[in-house]
């Protein structure tokens, strides 16, 4: 990794009016790394994204992008970013090669170079025999490789992506991961994404993991899920308060009651199942056991679970919510 990062936030802050969406937020990212901006709806992530790819101005706080000040060069950061929104931003009724034809018009591109850039980013994104297809009988994952492309275009080092894996199926999800590691390796790509899916950012070189405005916890996976020092038991009870205290005073173990649920974190997890088992048979409903993840990272952190991701309105939710300015 390079000593002056590709991207730096310093004490990043934005209201929408009185509502403080980003706190002080300060992270930065380095050259050939995908960064992802972990949190739930409403956590500061899009507000984040929206500033860095220079479509809002920060209520406060220092952005620089290649060394360039995000305020007062904002032309010099278009020339070297491109950006992959949440909403889809194709042509249905022209070809894959047709909307990377008058994207790259618009940056100023032609001829023989535009030409051969269209053809080497569909190759690269696997449409290459399909660049004379029009768009609208492409499945959601061909789509959004061909917007992958179109943020490739003019050959920025650094990729802003705003939730780029929703509405995929698997398959595709893996396909985009693929491509943005060989974007990393072989050119040198920066990628900063925005999530809220937990495997998806478990894929990321490092995470900053957000909640309401404020970084919360930042490093590799590995690194975070360490940080929980042990399993991780989860216990259902008809009457948790007594419960917790009943393990206190037995076991002198700490379970921390997280929306109804008690949780344990201990080493050797599999022992202690046994022993609250046998304790508490008649109060106990339900154990599980499990290793430390991202989640439970967040539940450490913030004293609450992350927002629940298989919510069927979330990303419309998420989308009202931004055109109120409420992220």
């Amino acid at each position: 990794m390079q000593s002056t990062p590709i991207v730096s936030v310093e004490n990043l802050t934005h209201k929408y009016g009185e509502r403080l969406a980003l706190d002080h937020l300060s992270f930065a990212a380095s050259k050939g790394e995908i960064f992802g901006l972990l949190g739930p709806n409403g956590g500061g992530k899009t507000t984040t994204f929206r500033i860095l790819s220079t479509l809002i101005r920060p209520t406060s706080g220092k952005v620089t992008l290649f060394g360039f000040d995000l305020l007062t060069q904002p032309r010099e950061v278009q020339r070297r970013i491109g950006v992959v929104f949440q909403s889809p931003s194709l042509d249905k009724k022209l070809t894959a090669y047709e909307n990377l034809w008058h994207q790259g018009r618009l940056y100023g591109l032609g001829g023989s170079q535009l030409k051969q850039r269209i053809t080497y980013l569909l190759e690269l994104v696997k449409l290459g025999d399909r660049a004379n297809e029009y768009v609208e009988a492409f499945s959601g994952g061909m789509r959004r490789r061909v917007e992958l492309a179109k943020g490739l275009l003019h050959g920025p080092k650094l990729l802003l992506l705003d939730e780029p894996s929703t509405g995929l199926d698997p398959g595709a999800r893996r396909d985009m991961w693929q491509y943005l590691k060989e974007l990393a390796t072989n050119e040198g790509v920066t990628s900063l994404l925005t999530t809220h899916y937990m495997e998806e950012a478990a894929q990321c070189s490092r995470i900053a993991i957000l909640n309401a405005g404020k970084l919360v916890a930042m490093g590799q996976p590995d690194e975070l899920r360490a940080t929980i020092g042990g399993d991780v038991i989860t216990i259902q009870s008809s009457a948790p308060d007594e419960l917790k205290r009943n393990i206190a005073a037995q076991f002198s173990l700490d379970a921390e009651l997280v929306d109804g649920t008690l949780r344990v974190e201990t080493p050797r997890g599999h022992e202690w199942v046994a022993k609250l088992g046998g304790a508490f048979p008649g109060a106990i409903d339900a154990m599980t056991i499990s290793k430390p993840t991202l989640d439970d990272v967040f539940i450490k952190k913030t004293g609450h679970k992350f927002w629940v991701e298989s919510d069927p309105d979330s990303n419309t939710k998420d989308k009202k919510n931004a055109k109120k300015g409420n992220r």
